[in-house]
């Protein structure tokens, strides 16, 4: 195998690319963050508050890796835990509560695996997160910016529209992981990443994504001017649309429907 999306894993995975907080400073206008679940604490993997976009109110959410080696063990590496969950699906819904539109910024390896983790209920917060998302009644879309690690990503991608950076990933496994459970060695994680149809491009001809973002000016003013055009322009439209939740739910019954030829 040629290896060719293990390289596009290495770069979804390199320190120099914009993080989330990147994203919100950068697109969005006078954000406010807002911490907490309500049950537990607070979760520095998950930031998420109210900004403006175009002048128009949104609820913004994403998963932050940091960018120093002092910011990455803060934030747990982008691995969020059950709070980070449980505020990010607080802040859904306080935006459905008042309209607000909502966009997520995804860049994890997965959710953190910790035995605290799971005792306070990683699986069902991910679930509730999968649950709730699905009727959610405003607009969500969904940007891959880096890592999209199994249920850690998928727990913010539940949306009308999910869009990928070119040089970001998308799998249910790291190549890692998935290579060290089929040949019992993670040095065969080139050839998993291949088997995995992780990249953008196959995402998208999977029904996965809508869009992929192309990355020849990341970081520039250009860059984010252009998503944030993009966000607009997305969600006015979405926010026109008078059945958001059954179109939702058609959009993943669509995931990776082959076509079947009629017989001549």
């Amino acid at each position: 195998m040629s290896g060719a999306a293990y390289d596009r894993v290495k770069i979804a995975r390199g320190g120099g690319r914009p993080t989330g907080r990147d994203y919100i400073k950068n697109i969005f206008r006078g954000f406010i963050e807002l911490h907490g679940d309500r049950r537990c604490g607070d979760d520095p993997a998950i930031v998420g508050g109210i900004a403006r976009l175009g002048g128009s109110p949104v609820t913004v959410i994403a998963i932050e890796k940091g960018h120093t080696a002092a910011e990455r063990v803060a934030r747990n590496f982008g691995a969020p835990n059950p709070e980070g969950y449980r505020k990010a699906l607080r802040l859904m819904k306080q935006a459905e509560k008042f309209g607000r539109p909502v966009v997520c910024f995804v860049d994890t390896s997965g959710a953190s695996c910790t035995i605290g983790a799971e005792e306070r209920g990683q699986g069902q917060a991910i679930a509730e997160n999968l649950m709730e998302m699905s009727t959610l009644c405003v607009p969500i879309i969904s940007i891959l910016i880096g890592e999209g690690g199994s249920g850690g990503a998928l727990a913010l991608a539940v949306a009308d529209r999910v869009w990928m950076l070119q040089n970001a990933v998308y799998s249910v496994i790291s190549p890692e992981g998935c290579a060290s459970i089929l040949w019992k060695d993670s040095s065969m994680a080139a050839a998993a990443a291949d088997s995995l149809k992780l990249t953008a491009e196959d995402a998208k001809s999977l029904g996965v994504i809508e869009r992929i973002l192309p990355e020849s000016d990341i970081g520039q003013k250009e860059y984010y001017d252009r998503i944030g055009t993009l966000l607009m322009r997305e969600l006015k439209e979405l926010s026109a649309d008078p059945d958001l939740v059954a179109g939702r739910y058609d959009r993943f019954r669509r995931i990776g429907r082959k076509q079947v030829k009629e017989k001549p």
